[in-house]
């Protein structure tokens, strides 16, 4: 098997797993309980919320457990727009993930004004179109860090910096969900007030995500319950799942730079592997980071690509997994022709990659256009 599709999810990692089993099957008390059990379950759960702290340089009273990436969204951004008397401007762009855009367009049903950048050509969203769009009643500003379909990376910096200046009573959401463990995470610098991950992303089970609120930033929860995660995010938390992020997050953070050389030199392979064998193909997007690379092969359709690809157990994807093979809302974005976006493939790597895994996804492309062309001359 071939898998080139760590954007949507990845594998566990053996040592997430064993710290997940241990739980359930030993240490599997409740943290909220007084007893002995309780108390070895909730030093586990300040554990695992130190070692998602450190990945994020954030202190663990800033870290709330979610039971996903578009959980923390959905957290950050509705209790950031529901403020009383903050205003209802929304800020946040057109290549955004569908948790962002659709609890954006839910806003605009409750009377909030949203607008939306737009990217240029290459994916990448300017500065000047934020100063723009920034006004003295704008309440929030939500943004991705890494683009999960072309790799471009926002200017998060700079994008805190000037919301500060100009709309200082605004709150600054970032999703880092296809940032963790590939970017340094740095809060406190790019001025944000929340940062979603995910755990499912970097090694992780499915199921576990986090939450970076700053200390001194207040906002209303999605849930009420018994008070967990400081009322945050109530009921029982998951300690499997978060024992897991936690553990995957310690083994990432000191890897951050030799996987990134590690995925740069197989990006790097993979675009002259292209460039040769298949001149015709057209990236799409000027990626900023090495692990999504987004190529259009004009003349075959992806979701025919993507078959032939499954036949040599070679799996990429055409875009988001949350879009289910609708076309992709990020390449229309960038106003791309439809031939383009008909005709997509999004190769993602992690550090468990080897070269042979972009050979054998080469191979099966080349096959698979040989077989549409057939198909075109009959």
């Amino acid at each position: 098997m071939h898998y080139l599709d760590h954007s949507a999810t990845t594998f566990v990692l053996p040592e997430a797993a064993e710290a997940a089993c241990r739980v359930m099957t030993q240490q599997f008390g409740n943290p909220s309980s007084v007893h002995k059990m309780g108390i070895e379950a909730s030093g586990i759960l300040e554990e695992s919320r130190r070692q998602v702290a450190a990945i994020l340089h954030a202190d663990p009273s800033e870290i709330t457990f979610t039971s996903c990436g578009t959980e923390a969204i959905n957290t950050a951004i509705f209790g950031a727009a529901h403020r009383k008397g903050r205003g209802k401007h929304i800020v946040t762009t057109a290549i955004e993930h569908s948790a962002t855009l659709h609890a954006c367009r839910r806003l605009e049903q409750e009377g909030y004004d949203v607008t939306y950048l737009e990217p240029d050509a290459t994916g990448h969203i300017s500065l000047s179109d934020l100063r723009t769009a920034l006004r003295p009643d704008t309440v929030l500003l939500t943004c991705m860090l890494v683009n999960n379909e072309v790799g471009t990376v926002l200017p998060v910096k700079e994008f805190g910096k000037l919301l500060r200046k100009k709309s200082p009573h605004a709150l600054f959401h970032i999703d880092a969900v296809q940032g963790l463990a590939r970017l340094p995470i740095k809060p406190k610098l790019w001025n944000a007030d929340c940062i979603s991950v995910s755990g499912h992303k970097i090694g992780a089970p499915k199921g576990i995500g986090a939450l970076y609120l700053r200390k001194g930033v207040h906002i209303a929860p999605l849930f009420y319950g018994g008070g967990q995660e400081r009322g945050l995010r109530p009921g029982t938390e998951p300690l499997p799942n978060i024992a897991a992020f936690g553990t995957a997050c310690r083994l990432r953070l000191p890897q951050l730079e030799e996987n990134a050389q590690h995925v740069g030199a197989l990006a790097d392979y993979l675009d002259k592997q292209i460039a040769q064998r298949f001149p015709w193909a057209v990236p799409n997007g000027a990626p900023d980071i090495p692990y999504v690379r987004n190529y259009s092969f004009p003349g075959c359709k992806s979701e025919v690509l993507l078959r032939v690809l499954e036949m040599h157990e070679v799996y990429v994807s055409s875009g988001s997994a949350c879009n289910k093979g609708r076309a992709s809302h990020v390449l229309a974005a960038m106003k791309l022709p439809h031939d383009r976006i008909d005709s997509a493939l999004r190769i993602s790597f992690s550090p468990s990659n080897t070269t042979e895994d972009i050979d054998a996804l080469l191979d099966a492309v080349e096959e698979g256009a040989q077989r549409l062309k057939r198909d075109e001359t009959r």
